[in-house]
């Protein structure tokens, strides 16, 4: 597993390639992590079941992606899959430097690919018009790809031109024992007091912007309806500055960023959950909030419809505020009913999403990629006339002249460093060769 967002960090993708990986170590597989390092935790690391981390040191330009430069990673990544004796190389994030490179490197070294893309990206901006320049390349010798909604299938086909027939649908998934609704009564002068949570990076494509216009509307209009809000991001300070203008000190708690150990509990607090998202693949929080019993109130931005049924959602159809308005006051007005059974919803989110089913729907993936391998597939001269095949007069150059370079690179480490010097590095312990109980 290659990404640039892992532990220490928190959140979506970290979670599911953290999870995944636990899986597929108790299916029996052998599972190695790549990131770069976080501060002082840099080397090796391993994590529980003995899933081994490591921590490469690399110049981090924003937002803890590692500085782009396509080569200099490749001596180490190449250490490490030699090392590791890695036979499948499954890179995560459409934005992760490390991920590209990495099934880059991985096709020179004749290493079967897998890509997770997690995110949906649009084609107005130059940076999404560079994100799906680089996903193209990346993408050109992949031998399978994963995205985690339909949705986010249908955006790839079309930012990255591959074809539907090598992509597989694989939802995000969670532990549901880790979110089990907690039934507490909350009363104002005898009357329920309702609760509504938002949990997510303050981030503008978060939705950020409208909440801090919808909190003091919904405060205004029911007096029985209190908030929390939970992340941090740069509009952190519009909360505060919401919070002070409209004078809701006692109505808006504002938690900043809260630990994912802690998610369960904040979201235990609520009855409803407020998702403003304005660009979504997937939204692994809104089956967390499912699995507690809450309500959801969200928008239909991009695979979010695929992933509760709509008895368990109120939707936004516009991502506006006058219409995230009109849902939470529908998601309100069901709570008031009180038909709403919270212990329902958390056994039901447990029958849909499941970690081990994710992981064996992944291990077909990977069967698939590693029985149906054709070496032909791996030859550098097949590679590059793929590249060179690719639209764009100028980008196709530079996708072969990359390609090129980097079979250099190879035949030269391959020089200097051979691999028959690089020592195997023992594997942990599978369950079925370890007497656990005597342990």
């Amino acid at each position: 597993m290659v990404c640039d967002f892992f532990y220490p960090q928190l959140g979506g993708v970290e979670f599911h390639i953290y999870h995944l990986a636990q899986n597929l170590i108790r299916l029996g597989h052998s599972v190695v992590v790549i990131t770069h390092a976080y501060k002082d935790r840099v080397g090796v690391r391993y994590l529980t079941n003995g899933l081994k981390v490591y921590h490469v040191p690399f110049l981090i330009m924003y937002r803890e992606t590692a500085f782009p430069t396509v080569f200099s990673a490749f001596p180490a990544i190449r250490n490490i899959l030699i090392r590791e004796e890695i036979q499948i190389i499954h890179s995560h994030g459409g934005v992760s430097t490390f991920a590209h490179e990495a099934v880059l490197h991985g096709n020179t070294m004749g290493i079967r690919t897998v890509f997770t893309d997690h995110s949906l990206y649009g084609f107005h901006s130059t940076g999404a018009v560079l994100a799906n320049k680089v996903a193209e390349f990346t993408l050109t010798n992949i031998d399978r790809v994963i995205c985690v909604s339909s949705t986010c299938k249908e955006n790839i086909v079309v930012r990255a031109d591959i074809s539907p027939s090598r992509i597989s649908v694989i939802p995000n998934a969670v532990v549901s024992e880790d979110f089990t609704p907690r039934s507490v009564e909350k009363t104002i002068n005898g009357k329920k007091k309702f609760t509504i949570v938002i949990i997510g990076r303050l981030f503008p494509n978060k939705g950020s912007s409208l909440l801090t216009l919808i909190i003091p509307s919904i405060c205004a209009t029911h007096e029985d309806v209190n908030f929390i809000v939970a992340g941090d991001g740069p509009n952190f300070v519009d909360f505060q500055q919401m919070i002070e203008t409209h004078r809701l000190q006692e109505r808006v708690e504002l938690l900043g960023a809260v630990p994912h150990e802690k998610v369960r509990d904040v979201l235990c607090r609520g009855d409803i959950y407020l998702h403003a998202s304005l660009t979504e693949a997937f939204g692994t929080v809104l089956i967390e909030a499912a699995s507690c019993g809450l309500l959801i109130v969200t928008t239909t931005v991009g695979g979010i419809p695929e992933v509760l049924p709509e008895d368990m959602t109120v939707y936004a159809h516009e991502t506006s505020v006058s219409s995230l308005i009109d849902a939470t006051n529908e998601g309100i007005r069901i709570m008031r009913t009180g038909s709403i059974d919270a212990m329902t919803f958390h056994k039901r989110v447990g029958k849909m999403y499941d970690w081990l089913a994710v992981a064996q729907r992944t291990v077909a993936v990977y069967d698939d990629v590693y029985y149906n391998y054709n070496p032909y597939d791996k030859k550098w001269s097949t590679m590059v006339a793929r590249f060179y095949r690719r639209n764009g007069s100028w980008a196709r150059l530079l996708y072969v002249l990359c390609a090129i370079v980097d079979y250099y690179l190879y035949f030269i480490l391959e020089f200097l460093y051979p691999r028959k010097n690089i020592d195997i590095a023992p594997k942990w312990p599978k369950r079925s060769e370890v007497n656990w109980e005597s342990t």
